[in-house]
């Protein structure tokens, strides 16, 4: 048997310290003060095979979301599978955008497209409780995810398996968010880091990254109440394409939002009164 500290020590060499934290906090299912305060206990040799495993695992390149089964996003953890995008801290901006235009309190019924594992619509379900949820997604897989992490964090949200608008009924919103893939075929990141694991579906729309956002804004006003408004994320260089886009479509008060690093990440508008 092997010590705590001693595991650790060994990860070390192989992948990042808080990576080998949280892989080790996954296999005992005990928090990081619990490491913190039994750092000379043993891992059994079960625990130990498990747990190198997992390094060798993270060391190849795979996901430690997909590893350990989650990631944190707004504070809460959600369940993550091979079937959905990792969620990212930069799509934060995009929930902090819909909760501003809804107000504290306010009432709004909210479309998220292309939900994956449902963190942009659970999340928004449970900031503004007085809100209506519909969240979408052509992946079935995708939707039981989502379905699973709003049932366990308390969230009630009606789910419809659909390609974008196709599957809805004839109605119309107040706010439409959207994450849709946004990075072009070809591209050299498609083949590195977390992205090679990823569903590729959720990172490209096999075009030039603008396909899927060019249906979205142009499909966009017929489902949106007047004066409502649409916001997505972008990637870092489509911020002329997108707005050019908005413009066409007859999006009035358009607005373009940078994260943290300074990115151009959501863009939008609001259709005319």
């Amino acid at each position: 048997m092997i010590a705590v500290v001693e595991a650790l020590a060994t990860a070390r060499q192989r992948i990042p310290a808080a990576e080998a934290r949280l892989l080790l906090e996954h296999v005992l299912g005990r928090p990081a003060a619990w490491l913190e305060a039994h750092r000379e206990g043993e891992l059994s040799p079960t625990q130990g095979a498990s747990f190198n495993t997992l390094v060798e695992r993270r060391a190849a390149g795979e996901p430690v979301a997909y590893l350990i089964g989650r990631r944190e996003f707004y504070g809460r953890d959600f369940t993550v599978t091979l079937a959905v995008l990792i969620p990212r801290p930069e799509t934060e901006l995009l929930v902090d955008l819909v909760k501003a235009k809804v107000g504290a309190g306010g009432t709004a019924h909210i479309l998220d497209l292309g939900t994956g594992s449902g963190c942009i619509a659970v999340t928004l379900a449970l900031e503004l409780p007085l809100t209506r949820v519909t969240a979408v997604d052509v992946s079935l897989a995708a939707l039981e995810v989502a379905h699973a992490n709003a049932t366990r964090l308390g969230a009630s949200i009606e789910y419809v398996e659909s390609n974008w608008f196709a599957g809805l009924r004839e109605e119309r919103f107040d706010l439409i968010a959207a994450n849709p893939p946004y990075v072009a075929s070809g591209d050299p990141h498609l083949a590195q880091g977390d992205l090679r694991f990823e569903p590729v579906g959720a990172l490209t729309d096999h075009a030039d990254g603008l396909a899927a956002i060019r249906h979205i804004v142009a499909t966009a006003p017929r489902w949106l109440k007047p004066g409502g408004g649409l916001l997505f994320e972008h990637g870092y260089d489509q911020e002329r394409a997108v707005r050019d886009l908005l413009v066409a479509a007859g999006f009035a008060d358009i607005e373009q939002h940078s994260d943290l690093a300074g990115i151009v990440r959501v863009s939008g508008g609001r259709m005319p009164d």
